[in-house]
Protein backbone atom coordinates (compact mmCIF):
# COMPACT_ATOMS: atom_id res chain seq x y z
CA UNK A 1 0.00 0.00 0.00
CA UNK A 2 1.46 3.49 -1.24
CA UNK A 3 1.29 6.44 1.91
CA UNK A 4 1.60 9.70 0.55
CA UNK A 5 2.10 12.74 2.67
CA UNK A 6 -1.25 15.13 2.36
CA UNK A 7 1.26 18.34 2.82
CA UNK A 8 4.30 17.52 0.10
CA UNK A 9 2.95 14.45 -1.49
CA UNK A 10 6.14 12.55 -1.26
CA UNK A 11 6.40 8.67 -0.40
CA UNK A 12 9.22 8.94 1.86
CA UNK A 13 7.86 8.66 4.87
CA UNK A 14 8.59 6.66 8.07
CA UNK A 15 6.23 4.96 11.37
CA UNK A 16 6.11 7.03 13.68
CA UNK A 17 4.26 5.60 16.62
CA UNK A 18 0.40 4.65 17.72
CA UNK A 19 -2.06 7.36 18.62
CA UNK A 20 -5.36 6.27 19.80
CA UNK A 21 -4.96 2.79 18.11
CA UNK A 22 -3.96 4.28 14.84
CA UNK A 23 -0.83 4.10 13.10
CA UNK A 24 0.93 7.76 13.31
CA UNK A 25 3.42 8.48 10.00
CA UNK A 26 5.76 11.36 9.13
CA UNK A 27 7.63 12.78 6.20
CA UNK A 28 10.91 12.67 5.74
CA UNK A 29 10.66 15.59 3.12
CA UNK A 30 8.75 17.73 5.36
CA UNK A 31 8.10 16.27 8.77
CA UNK A 32 4.54 16.81 8.71
CA UNK A 33 2.74 14.14 10.98
CA UNK A 34 0.13 12.15 10.11
CA UNK A 35 -2.36 9.12 10.09
CA UNK A 36 -3.88 7.50 7.11
CA UNK A 37 -7.12 7.95 7.47
CA UNK A 38 -9.12 10.00 9.38
CA UNK A 39 -12.66 9.03 11.02
CA UNK A 40 -15.27 11.55 10.78
CA UNK A 41 -15.83 13.34 13.91
CA UNK A 42 -19.50 15.31 15.29
CA UNK A 43 -22.86 14.63 15.32
CA UNK A 44 -25.33 13.23 12.91
CA UNK A 45 -27.60 15.90 10.70
CA UNK A 46 -30.48 14.24 12.07
CA UNK A 47 -29.03 14.82 15.69
CA UNK A 48 -28.73 18.41 14.95
CA UNK A 49 -31.93 18.86 13.57
CA UNK A 50 -33.48 17.28 16.14
CA UNK A 51 -32.18 19.77 18.73
CA UNK A 52 -32.55 22.94 16.29
CA UNK A 53 -36.54 21.65 16.55
CA UNK A 54 -36.83 21.27 20.37
CA UNK A 55 -35.29 24.64 20.41
CA UNK A 56 -37.99 26.22 18.59
CA UNK A 57 -40.69 24.77 20.10
CA UNK A 58 -39.46 26.44 22.93
CA UNK A 59 -37.09 23.86 25.03
CA UNK A 60 -34.06 25.34 26.53
CA UNK A 61 -30.62 24.42 26.03
CA UNK A 62 -29.77 22.80 29.15
CA UNK A 63 -33.15 20.66 28.60
CA UNK A 64 -31.88 19.89 25.24
CA UNK A 65 -28.94 18.55 26.78
CA UNK A 66 -30.51 16.53 29.27
CA UNK A 67 -32.79 14.77 26.55
CA UNK A 68 -30.09 14.46 23.82
CA UNK A 69 -26.77 13.77 25.59
CA UNK A 70 -25.52 17.15 23.42
CA UNK A 71 -23.66 19.62 25.65
CA UNK A 72 -25.74 23.02 25.58
CA UNK A 73 -22.33 24.82 24.24
CA UNK A 74 -22.68 22.50 21.38
CA UNK A 75 -26.65 23.32 20.81
CA UNK A 76 -26.00 27.46 21.39
CA UNK A 77 -23.54 27.60 18.94
CA UNK A 78 -25.61 25.36 16.44
CA UNK A 79 -28.44 27.94 16.98
CA UNK A 80 -25.80 30.88 15.89
CA UNK A 81 -24.50 29.50 12.95
CA UNK A 82 -28.25 29.01 11.79
CA UNK A 83 -29.23 32.53 13.03
CA UNK A 84 -26.35 34.24 10.84
CA UNK A 85 -27.64 32.47 8.10
CA UNK A 86 -31.21 34.40 7.97
CA UNK A 87 -31.06 37.36 6.10
CA UNK A 88 -31.20 40.66 7.93
CA UNK A 89 -34.74 42.23 7.44
CA UNK A 90 -34.46 45.81 7.05
CA UNK A 91 -37.54 46.87 7.47
CA UNK A 92 -37.40 49.84 9.84
CA UNK A 93 -41.43 51.03 9.87
CA UNK A 94 -43.16 51.74 13.26
CA UNK A 95 -45.35 48.97 13.28
CA UNK A 96 -49.71 49.59 13.81
CA UNK A 97 -49.71 47.10 17.16
CA UNK A 98 -47.84 47.20 20.42
CA UNK A 99 -48.27 45.53 23.35
CA UNK A 100 -46.03 46.83 26.67
CA UNK A 101 -46.57 45.15 30.34
CA UNK A 102 -47.43 47.59 33.18
CA UNK A 103 -44.18 47.70 35.60
CA UNK A 104 -44.86 49.44 39.22
CA UNK A 105 -41.89 50.51 41.53
CA UNK A 106 -41.54 52.11 44.74
CA UNK A 107 -39.46 54.23 45.94
CA UNK A 108 -39.01 54.86 49.85
CA UNK A 109 -40.70 52.75 51.97
CA UNK A 110 -44.47 50.96 51.72
CA UNK A 111 -46.51 52.24 54.76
Amino acid sequence: MEINCPKSGANDIRKNGCRRGKQNYQCKNCGRQFINSYSVRGYPKEVKKSCLTMYLNGNGFRAIERITNVNHNTVIRWVKEVGQRIPDDNNDSIPLVAQLDELQTFIGKKK
